[in-house]
């Protein structure tokens, strides 16, 4: 199975990226997929995350600003990031659980930085 996340870079405060991430490989149906980042000296926190379902979950601080949306047949998510701030500089981190699991299973990250 592979993850191939993309879509991080530089950014200037105010501005828009948006992060794509697609598992491939997988012969399990996949329920949760989403984001989480990782500032430096930061934990890791969620950013959003997606059920094959639809229903979605941000953490509060991009609530109103990040999007995230999925396409089932092609195991990907979508994260498009608004009104980027300073603070938002981190490693975002793809991840997916099957369903009937609990093991999280992480991409590699992008970094994203945001200028001000």
């Amino acid at each position: 199975v592979q993850v191939v996340e993309s879509g991080g870079g530089l950014v200037q405060a105010g501005g828009s990226l948006n992060l794509s991430c697609t598992v491939s490989g997988s012969t399990y149906r996949i329920k949760t997929m989403g984001w989480h980042r990782q500032g430096s000296g930061q934990e890791r926190d969620l950013v959003a995350s997606i059920t094959e379902g639809g229903f979605v979950n941000y953490g509060d601080v991009v609530k109103g600003r990040f999007a995230i949306s999925r396409d089932n047949a092609k195991n990907a998510i979508y994260l498009q990031m608004n009104s980027l701030q300073p603070w938002d500089t981190a490693v975002y981190y793809c991840y997916y659980i099957y369903f009937g699991r609990s093991y999280i299973h992480w991409g590699q990250g992008t970094q994203v930085t945001v200028s001000s």
